[in-house]
């Protein structure tokens, strides 16, 4: 089994237990940023893999989600953000860079910009690792999407960039404002023609896996800081406020998120298919 992992800290509760021997895994884990997993998932090259919302959402026939596993907020997110030169209202005409890493942060905020903000920015795909925040030549824009540990850099101000701009706006707080529902960015699913006995055997390694880091939160975020050079309070803050469940009001939310997708004719109106636990 093929089995695909984020490297972005956000990703630490799930794995870690797995990352230190602690649970076995008998598959091999594949790295890649949110959009590459997506591709390798939908050509056939992971098994399972924690993928954006929004893939989900545009091939259900294609995917099983697992149960009770995920990545979303209830409120703020903090590592998915519109940082901006300018309050978000009067972007409308002007560049936004948006990431190449995340389609649901990408649609995330398409759907801000249209329903809360009243504006129709021009969105222009850029690279916002942490290392491309760090050079000079940056392209021309007035606001810019970041997601995952660049975002965190940046909203924590333990980044020099934050200072050029002075308005940030957090996606998941501002979903929450505008639905009063949780955020669901990513889940974990399987392809359909996958083994089913052997899926179901690294679900329950994700779960046991999961119960040892949010057990282990401090130790997470001593590699956290280490990892990133943000402060380990904050590190274990961001952790602790991250949900990585998928419960009924975590379905609301996503359920809600993918019909008003649909509504504007970004995905298919589909069905949330689960793969079997037992």
């Amino acid at each position: 089994m093929r089995v695909g992992r984020i490297p972005y800290i956000n990703c630490y509760p799930v794995y870690g237990g797995i990352d230190r021997g602690i649970v076995a895994l008998d598959a091999t884990l594949v790295d890649g940023i949110p959009s590459a997993l997506n591709r390798y998932m939908a050509q056939g090259a992971l098994d399972i893999s924690v993928i954006s919302a929004v893939e989900y959402a545009r091939d259900t026939a294609r995917y099983l989600l697992l149960p009770d596993l995920a990545i979303s907020c209830d409120g703020p997110v903090r590592s998915v953000m519109l940082f901006s030169r300018v309050p978000a209202e009067r972007l409308g005409g002007r560049r936004v860079l948006v990431t190449r890493s995340s389609m649901t942060s990408v649609v995330l905020l398409e759907l801000l910009f249209e329903h809360v903000w009243k504006a129709r920015p021009l969105f222009v795909p850029a690279d916002a690792e942490i290392a491309d925040l760090a050079r000079a030549e940056q392209p021309e824009h007035d606001a810019r999407l970041i997601i995952g540990d660049a975002a965190l850099l940046l909203s924590s101000g333990a980044c020099d960039r934050a200072r050029d701009y002075p308005f940030a706006y957090d996606l998941g707080a501002t979903w929450k404002e505008w639905t009063g529902l949780p955020f669901v960015f990513a889940v974990w699913a399987a392809r359909r023609d996958a083994r089913g006995a052997t899926v179901q055997a690294v679900h329950r390694g994700l779960l046991d896996s999961r119960a040892w880091g949010l057990e282990h939160l401090d130790e997470l975020a001593r590699e956290a800081h280490r990892r990133t050079g943000v402060a380990e309070r904050t590190c274990r803050e961001y952790l602790g406020d991250l949900d990585y469940a998928l419960s009924y009001r975590h379905l609301a939310g996503l359920t809600d998120f993918f019909r008003r997708l649909a509504q504007e004719g970004l995905v298919p109106d589909g069905t949330l298919s689960f793969t079997s636990a037992a």
